[in-house]
C-alpha cells in the first residue's frame, strides 16, 4: 500500500512540474514572414514593381537579423557611432514611415515601441513592411501616384510625392540592412551565407 501511494505521489508532482512548466514557458512567436520573397506578381504594374521593391527588403532585413546575440544588437564601429540596436530602431521607425504613406495614416509614425523586446520590434518591423507590399501590390497606376508623403509640422502641411517613398525610406531601410550585416560579420556572427538576394529564397 505503501509503494503504491509514493507511486501515485510521483505521478502527482510529475505532472505538476509539467503543468507548471507549461504555464510559466513564454508563448512561442508567431512565424514571421519574408524567410523568402513571395512568388512574382502576375503582371508588371507600378504597384506590383513597388510591392517587389518592399519584399526585396523584408527578405534582406529578415535574413540581417536573423540569430542576433545580444553582443550583435550592442556592437558599434566607434563611441559616437549608432549600435546595432539604435540601426534596428531606425529600421522599425522607417518601417512605420512606409506604412504610413502606403495607409495614408500619419498616426502609425507616432507609435512607441521602446519598451518592447528586440523580438518583438523585429515582428513589428518585418510586418509592418509585409502589410504595406501587400497594400500596394494591385494598385493602378494613377492609384500609385497618388500616394504622398505627408509632413506636418503644426499648422504647416508639406507634401511630397511616391518617388520620394522610393529614394527615401525603402532606399535607407536597404543600405541600414546592409551596415546590420557589417555590425553582425565585425561582432562574429557572419549572415547565413545561404541567403540568395538575387533569387530570393536560401540556396
Amino acid at each position: 500500500m505503501y509503494k503504491v501511494l509514493l507511486c501515485l505521489a510521483i505521478v502527482t508532482l510529475t505532472c505538476s512540474c509539467s503543468i507548471s512548466q507549461e504555464l510559466d514557458s513564454p508563448p512561442q512567436q508567431a512565424e514571421l514572414p519574408y524567410a523568402s520573397i513571395p512568388d512574382y506578381p502576375d503582371a508588371v504594374t507600378s504597384g506590383n514593381v513597388l510591392g517587389r521593391m518592399i519584399d526585396g527588403l523584408g527578405y534582406r532585413y529578415y535574413w540581417a537579423t536573423d540569430s542576433l546575440t545580444q553582443a550583435n544588437l550592442d556592437y558599434k564601429i566607434s563611441e559616437d557611432s549608432r549600435s546595432c540596436m539604435e540601426t534596428l530602431d531606425h529600421l522599425l521607425g522607417l518601417s512605420k514611415f512606409i506604412l504610413s504613406i502606403v495607409e495614408n495614416d500619419l498616426s502609425i509614425r507616432d507609435t512607441n515601441e521602446d519598451d518592447l523586446s528586440w523580438n518583438d520590434k523585429r515582428m513589428i518591423t518585418l510586418n509592418n513592411f509585409m502589410q504595406s507590399s501587400n497594400g500596394v501590390k494591385g494598385l493602378t497606376d494613377k492609384q500609385v501616384e497618388e500616394l504622398k508623403i505627408v509632413f506636418m509640422r503644426g499648422d504647416k502641411k508639406t507634401e511630397f510625392p511616391v518617388w520620394n517613398m522610393i529614394n527615401g525610406p525603402i532606399a535607407d531601410a536597404i543600405w541600414h540592412c546592409g551596415q546590420v550585416v557589417s555590425f553582425r560579420r565585425a561582432s562574429g556572427n557572419p549572415m547565413n551565407p545561404n541567403v540568395s538576394v538575387f533569387s530570393g529564397k536560401n540556396r
